[in-house]
C-alpha cells in the first residue's frame, strides 16, 4: 500500500471524530437535551435540522460529484469544503441554553452547514478511492479508512473522557480533580469544548491527503461551468441507471434504504440509551469509547469478508447482523430484557461505577456488535460501489452514492418521530428503523455482484 493510499485513509482519521463526538455521543445529546429543551420538543427540533441538512445534501451532492468529474482534480473542491466545515464545527462551542451566546437560528445555520459540508467531503473523498488504491486493494484501503476513522474518533473520545468527564467523578491516580483548562461543568463547557477540538483535528490531519494522494489532472473547466454542465451529466447519468446501468441503480436504491437504517441506529442508539437507561455524560462518553474500540475492527472485518465472500455477500451479512442486534436493543428497559425476561435494577452484575445492571450490559454488548457490523457495512458498501462504477464516472456516481445515503438524514428521524408519537413509545420509534434494514436487505439480494478484482 503506497503513501497516497495511506494518506487517503488518514483523511477518515481527520473526519470521523465529527461523527462520533458531534453527532452521536457528546454534542448532539447536549444540544437536544440542554439547548433545545429536551424531550419531544428537543428531538423534534433536532430531527427537523437533520431533515433540512439531508435535503440540501440530496439536492447538491450529485452535482458536486459531476462537477468534480468535469474539473478533473478533486483536491481544490475538497479543500474548499474543509475550509467551510471546520469553522462551522468550531463555532458550535457557543451553542448555549437560552440563546445566551448565539441565537437559535445561528446555531441551526452553523450546525446544518457543518453537516452538509461533512457530506460534501464524503463525496469528494470517496471519488478519489480508485485514484488512491490499485483495483485489487480497494477493499483493503476502504476498510483501513474506516478503521482509522474510528481509531481517530476513539482517541479524541478518550481524551475528552479523561480530561473533562472523569475529573472529580472517579478517584483514579493521576487524574485531575477538576476538568482541565478550568472548564466549568455548570456552563456545559466540557461538552461544548469538543467542537473546537474536532475542528482543529480535522484541519491538521487533512493535510496528508492534499500532499500525497494522487489526483486527476485539471481539465481547465471552471467550477461554475463544471456545475452547469454537471447538471446535464447527472440527468443523463440517472437515465443511464435505468437504461444501461440498472444494476448500479438498483444497488443505489438498496443502499439508500439500508444506510437509512444503519445511520438511524447509530444516531438514535445513543439517544435511546440516554432515555431508556438514563445514561448521562459520563456513561455516554464511556459508551462511545468502548464502541469505537470495537468499531475499529469493523474496517478489517469488512476487508476479510470482501476477500472471502465478495463485497455484496459481505454487505448482506453485515446488514442482517445489525438488524438482529437492533431487535435485542429495543427489547431492553431498566427492568426487562428480550421483552419478557424481568430484570431487577437494584441487582448489579459487577461493582463498577457504570453499566452495572444486566440490561445495561446486554445493551452494551449488542451495541458493540452493531459498531463492528455497521462500520463493516460502510466499508463494504463503498468498496462495492467502487467495483460497480464504470471508469471515468467515479465522481458522478459517488455523488449519487452520497445522494443514496442522504435520505438517512431525514427518513430515519421522521420514522422515529412518527412511530414514537403514534405509539407514545421511544421503543417503537427506535425499533421502526428495523423496517429500513429489512427492505434494503431484500433489494440488495437482487443486485448482481461485480467481477472479483484480480
Amino acid at each position: 500500500m503506497g503513501l497516497g493510499a495511506l494518506s487517503w485513509a488518514v483523511f477518515e482519521w481527520a473526519r470521523n471524530p465529527y461523527v462520533l463526538l458531534m453527532v452521536i455521543y457528546v454534542f448532539a445529546p447536549y444540544l437536544t437535551n440542554v439547548v433545545l429543551g429536551g424531550g419531544a420538543r428537543g428531538q423534534t427540533i433536532f430531527s427537523s435540522w437533520q431533515t433540512l441538512s439531508g435535503a440540501i445534501v440530496a439536492l447538491t451532492s450529485p452535482f458536486l460529484g459531476a462537477a468534480a468529474d468535469r474539473m478533473g482534480h478533486r483536491k481544490p473542491l475538497l479543500a474548499l469544503t474543509v475550509a467551510v466545515m471546520a469553522p462551522a464545527v468550531f463555532f458550535q462551542y457557543w451553542a448555549l441554553p437560552h440563546q445566551a451566546a448565539l441565537p437559535l437560528w445561528a446555531i441551526q445555520a452553523i450546525a446544518i452547514t457543518a453537516g452538509v459540508s461533512y457530506s460534501w467531503t464524503e463525496v469528494l473523498h470517496n471519488s478519489m478511492l480508485t485514484l488512491a488504491a490499485k483495483p485489487n486493494q480497494v477493499s483493503q484501503v476502504s476498510g483501513l479508512g474506516l478503521a482509522l476513522g474510528n481509531a481517530g474518533g476513539l482517541l479524541v473520545l478518550i481524551f475528552v473522557l479523561f480530561a473533562f468527564a472523569l475529573p472529580g467523578r472517579i478517584p483514579i491516580p493521576g487524574l485531575p480533580d477538576h476538568p482541565l483548562f478550568g472548564l466549568n461543568p455548570a456552563a456545559f463547557e466540557p461538552q461544548r469544548i469538543v467542537a473546537p477540538i474536532v475542528a482543529v483535528w480535522l484541519v491538521v490531519f487533512a493535510v496528508p491527503l492534499f500532499l500525497f494522494t494522487p489526483d486527476r489532472n485539471p481539465s481547465g473547466e471552471s467550477l461554475i461551468k463544471a456545475i452547469y454542465h454537471g447538471v446535464g451529466n447527472v440527468a443523463r447519468t440517472i437515465l443511464k441507471l435505468f437504461r444501461e446501468f440498472r444494476n448500479v441503480g438498483l444497488y443505489l436504491i438498496a443502499r439508500m434504504i439500508y444506510v437509512d437504517g444503519t445511520t438511524g441506529v447509530i444516531v438514535f442508539g445513543g439517544i435511546y440509551a440516554s432515555l431508556a437507561l438514563h445514561w448521562g455524560f459520563l456513561e455516554m462518553l464511556a459508551f462511545g469509547v468502548i464502541l469505537s474500540i470495537f468499531a475499529v475492527a469493523g474496517g478489517f472485518v469488512s476487508a476479510w469478508l470482501d476477500d472471502w465472500l465478495g463485497a455484496k455477500r459481505a454487505v448482506l451479512i453485515e446488514v442482517i447482523v445489525t438488524l438482529l442486534c437492533l431487535l435485542i436493543e429495543v427489547s431492553i428497559t431498566p427492568t426487562s430484557m428480550f421483552f419478557v425476561i424481568a430484570a431487577d435494577p437494584s441487582q448489579h452484575v459487577w461493582a463498577g461505577p457504570i453499566f452495572r445492571t444486566a440490561p445495561e450490559v446486554l445493551y452494551l454488548a449488542s451495541s458493540i456488535v452493531i459498531a463492528i457490523s455497521i462500520t463493516a457495512t460502510y466499508a463494504s458498501s463503498r468498496a462495492l460501489m467502487a467495483h460497480l462504477s464504470p471508469p471515468g464516472m467515479e465522481g458522478e456516481l459517488f455523488g449519487l452514492y452520497a445522494l443514496s445515503g442522504s435520505a438517512s438524514a431525514w427518513l430515519a428521524p421522521l420514522m422515529v418521530t412518527v412511530f414514537t408519537a403514534v405509539y407514545q413509545s421511544p421503543r417503537a420509534g427506535f425499533g421502526a428503523i428495523g423496517l429500513l434494514l429489512i427492505v434494503g436487505f431484500l433489494l440488495l439480494v437482487f443486485v448482481k455482484p461485480p467481477p472479483r478484482p484480480v
